[in-house]
């Protein structure tokens, strides 16, 4: 039984910081790769960042590169979403997913395992 659970989030003003975290707990023994994707209301889930859980090696979204930083904790199976100079198109909710493949693993169809989300909302 692998469960996912995000925290962390919540509202914050516009150019202000936050910071997710996704504990994952049961069978993750087989796990390759984290992966976070966001929501917003009436848009279809899109790639945020992802991280190897070997290697650490990351991948981020266009449109958050150099704003936020995804890491991981492997000891405490935990990975980490630091978000900065945060806007308010950020508005979504958040879900963590873990890979058991190894590939590319960009799209939300590549990811076997997600967490419920987290809101974050950012306000202008």
């Amino acid at each position: 039984q692998v469960q996912l659970v995000e925290s962390g989030g919540g509202l914050v003003q516009a150019g202000g910081s936050l910071r997710l975290s996704c504990a994952a707990s049961g069978r993750t023994f087989s796990f390759v790769a984290m992966g976070w994707f966001r929501q917003a209301p009436g848009k279809e889930r899109e790639f945020v960042a992802r991280i190897n859980w070997s290697g650490g090696s990351t991948y981020y979204a266009d449109s958050v590169k150099g704003r936020f930083t995804i890491s991981r904790d492997n000891a405490k199976n935990t990975v980490y979403l630091q978000m900065n100079s945060l806007r308010p198109e950020d508005t979504a909710v958040y879900y963590c997913a873990a890979d058991r493949r190894l590939r590319i693993g960009l799209s939300p169809a590549d990811y076997d395992y997600w967490g419920q989300g987290t809101q974050v909302t950012v306000s202008s």
